[in-house]
Protein backbone atom coordinates (compact mmCIF):
# COMPACT_ATOMS: atom_id res chain seq x y z
CA UNK A 1 0.00 0.00 0.00
CA UNK A 2 1.28 3.59 -1.03
CA UNK A 3 -0.06 6.04 1.66
CA UNK A 4 -0.22 9.79 -0.24
CA UNK A 5 0.02 12.09 3.00
CA UNK A 6 -1.41 15.25 1.24
CA UNK A 7 -2.54 18.86 2.16
CA UNK A 8 -4.45 21.84 0.21
CA UNK A 9 -4.24 25.35 0.61
CA UNK A 10 -7.51 26.69 -1.58
CA UNK A 11 -8.11 30.49 -1.95
CA UNK A 12 -10.10 32.17 0.89
CA UNK A 13 -11.57 35.39 1.86
CA UNK A 14 -12.43 37.05 5.50
CA UNK A 15 -15.86 36.27 6.20
CA UNK A 16 -16.31 33.79 3.43
CA UNK A 17 -18.15 35.77 0.78
CA UNK A 18 -21.05 33.98 -0.54
CA UNK A 19 -20.60 34.82 -4.01
CA UNK A 20 -16.62 32.99 -4.20
CA UNK A 21 -15.53 29.52 -5.05
CA UNK A 22 -12.55 28.56 -3.58
CA UNK A 23 -9.98 26.62 -5.62
CA UNK A 24 -7.13 25.09 -4.64
CA UNK A 25 -3.72 26.59 -4.61
CA UNK A 26 -0.62 24.60 -3.67
CA UNK A 27 -0.63 21.45 -2.75
CA UNK A 28 1.53 19.09 -1.04
CA UNK A 29 2.19 15.38 -0.09
CA UNK A 30 4.63 12.75 1.47
CA UNK A 31 4.28 8.99 0.33
CA UNK A 32 5.03 6.47 2.29
CA UNK A 33 5.21 2.68 2.34
CA UNK A 34 3.75 -0.15 4.11
CA UNK A 35 6.81 0.03 6.44
CA UNK A 36 6.24 3.68 7.14
CA UNK A 37 9.29 4.94 5.01
CA UNK A 38 9.03 7.89 3.40
CA UNK A 39 9.39 7.66 0.14
CA UNK A 40 8.86 10.95 -1.89
CA UNK A 41 7.59 14.41 -1.80
CA UNK A 42 5.44 16.19 -3.78
CA UNK A 43 4.96 20.40 -3.62
CA UNK A 44 2.85 22.72 -6.85
CA UNK A 45 1.32 25.86 -6.70
CA UNK A 46 -1.56 26.26 -8.63
CA UNK A 47 -3.12 28.92 -10.63
CA UNK A 48 -6.85 29.52 -10.12
CA UNK A 49 -8.85 30.50 -12.77
CA UNK A 50 -12.17 31.89 -11.10
CA UNK A 51 -10.52 34.60 -8.42
CA UNK A 52 -6.99 34.69 -9.76
CA UNK A 53 -5.95 37.56 -7.23
CA UNK A 54 -5.49 36.15 -3.65
CA UNK A 55 -7.28 38.12 -1.18
CA UNK A 56 -5.07 39.70 1.50
CA UNK A 57 -6.49 37.40 4.34
CA UNK A 58 -5.51 34.04 2.54
CA UNK A 59 -1.83 35.85 1.85
CA UNK A 60 -1.14 36.24 5.06
CA UNK A 61 -2.90 33.01 6.43
CA UNK A 62 -0.92 31.18 3.96
CA UNK A 63 2.12 32.76 3.75
CA UNK A 64 1.62 32.31 -0.57
CA UNK A 65 2.47 35.48 -2.53
CA UNK A 66 0.28 36.34 -5.95
CA UNK A 67 3.72 36.18 -7.98
CA UNK A 68 3.84 32.36 -6.95
CA UNK A 69 0.66 31.82 -8.16
CA UNK A 70 0.86 33.64 -11.49
CA UNK A 71 4.43 31.80 -12.55
CA UNK A 72 2.14 28.53 -11.41
CA UNK A 73 -0.01 25.99 -14.02
CA UNK A 74 -3.28 25.26 -13.31
CA UNK A 75 -5.08 22.82 -11.68
CA UNK A 76 -5.64 19.93 -14.61
CA UNK A 77 -1.72 19.94 -15.45
CA UNK A 78 -0.58 19.88 -11.86
CA UNK A 79 -3.32 17.25 -10.52
CA UNK A 80 -1.99 15.25 -13.94
CA UNK A 81 1.76 15.44 -12.25
CA UNK A 82 0.75 14.74 -8.82
CA UNK A 83 -1.26 11.69 -9.88
CA UNK A 84 1.77 10.59 -12.27
CA UNK A 85 3.50 11.75 -9.10
CA UNK A 86 1.85 9.67 -6.41
CA UNK A 87 1.31 6.31 -9.44
CA UNK A 88 -2.09 5.96 -8.50
CA UNK A 89 -2.83 4.35 -11.56
CA UNK A 90 -0.40 1.61 -11.39
CA UNK A 91 -0.44 1.06 -7.52
CA UNK A 92 -2.61 0.27 -4.61
CA UNK A 93 -3.00 3.47 -2.74
CA UNK A 94 -5.20 5.81 0.07
CA UNK A 95 -5.13 9.66 -0.09
CA UNK A 96 -4.51 10.76 3.76
CA UNK A 97 -5.56 14.07 5.04
CA UNK A 98 -6.46 16.19 8.23
CA UNK A 99 -10.29 16.42 7.30
CA UNK A 100 -12.39 15.88 4.95
CA UNK A 101 -11.84 19.77 3.66
CA UNK A 102 -8.82 18.34 1.57
CA UNK A 103 -11.17 15.47 -0.40
CA UNK A 104 -14.19 17.77 -0.76
CA UNK A 105 -11.44 20.55 -2.78
CA UNK A 106 -10.10 17.75 -4.89
CA UNK A 107 -13.56 16.50 -6.15
CA UNK A 108 -14.69 20.44 -6.52
CA UNK A 109 -11.40 21.43 -8.71
CA UNK A 110 -11.93 18.25 -11.10
CA UNK A 111 -15.41 18.78 -11.85
CA UNK A 112 -15.23 22.82 -12.04
CA UNK A 113 -11.83 21.03 -14.88
CA UNK A 114 -14.03 18.11 -16.39
CA UNK A 115 -12.16 15.79 -15.16
CA UNK A 116 -12.46 12.60 -13.28
CA UNK A 117 -12.59 12.44 -9.66
CA UNK A 118 -13.66 9.29 -8.53
CA UNK A 119 -9.58 8.12 -8.02
CA UNK A 120 -10.11 10.73 -4.79
CA UNK A 121 -12.67 8.48 -3.04
CA UNK A 122 -9.67 6.20 -2.20
CA UNK A 123 -9.27 8.23 1.23
CA UNK A 124 -8.63 7.99 4.51
CA UNK A 125 -9.96 11.78 7.23
CA UNK A 126 -7.33 10.97 9.73
CA UNK A 127 -8.47 13.47 11.62
CA UNK A 128 -11.77 12.11 12.07
CA UNK A 129 -9.78 8.52 12.62
CA UNK A 130 -7.31 10.20 15.09
CA UNK A 131 -10.27 11.50 17.31
CA UNK A 132 -11.88 8.19 16.80
CA UNK A 133 -8.84 6.37 17.75
CA UNK A 134 -7.53 8.79 20.67
CA UNK A 135 -11.46 8.67 22.46
CA UNK A 136 -11.33 12.29 22.21
CA UNK A 137 -14.52 14.34 22.86
CA UNK A 138 -14.22 16.98 20.06
CA UNK A 139 -11.30 16.99 17.19
CA UNK A 140 -7.87 18.41 17.82
CA UNK A 141 -6.28 20.91 15.46
CA UNK A 142 -2.68 19.46 13.09
CA UNK A 143 -0.28 21.60 15.20
CA UNK A 144 -2.14 20.42 18.63
CA UNK A 145 -2.06 16.83 17.78
CA UNK A 146 1.30 16.26 15.92
CA UNK A 147 2.62 18.66 19.33
CA UNK A 148 0.33 16.03 21.29
CA UNK A 149 2.19 12.60 20.20
CA UNK A 150 5.74 14.15 20.94
CA UNK A 151 6.67 15.95 17.73
CA UNK A 152 7.58 19.62 17.01
CA UNK A 153 5.11 21.38 14.29
CA UNK A 154 7.94 22.26 11.84
CA UNK A 155 7.88 24.63 8.75
CA UNK A 156 4.43 27.19 7.98
CA UNK A 157 1.64 26.06 9.53
CA UNK A 158 -1.15 26.64 6.32
CA UNK A 159 1.73 25.93 3.69
CA UNK A 160 0.88 22.57 2.13
CA UNK A 161 3.93 20.85 2.36
CA UNK A 162 4.77 22.04 5.46
CA UNK A 163 1.38 20.74 6.83
CA UNK A 164 1.56 17.16 4.76
CA UNK A 165 5.27 16.75 6.39
CA UNK A 166 3.96 16.82 10.05
CA UNK A 167 0.52 14.98 9.56
CA UNK A 168 3.61 12.43 8.22
CA UNK A 169 5.14 12.05 11.52
CA UNK A 170 1.49 11.57 13.32
CA UNK A 171 0.33 9.37 10.52
CA UNK A 172 4.03 6.74 10.63
CA UNK A 173 3.68 7.27 14.79
CA UNK A 174 0.09 5.14 14.38
CA UNK A 175 1.14 3.61 10.93
CA UNK A 176 -0.39 -0.16 12.22
CA UNK A 177 -3.46 1.98 13.94
CA UNK A 178 -5.36 3.21 11.39
CA UNK A 179 -8.72 1.69 10.25
CA UNK A 180 -9.65 1.84 6.33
Amino acid sequence: MNFIVYDLEATCWEGRPPNKVQETIEIGAVSINGYGEITGSFNKFIRPILNPNLSLFCRDLTSIEQEYLDRSNEFPDVIEHFQDWADIFDNDYLLCSWGSFDRKMLIQDCQLHGMEWEWVEKHLNVKKEYTRMRRLRRPRGLRAAVEKEGFEFTGTHHRAIADAENLAKLFIKRLDEWQF
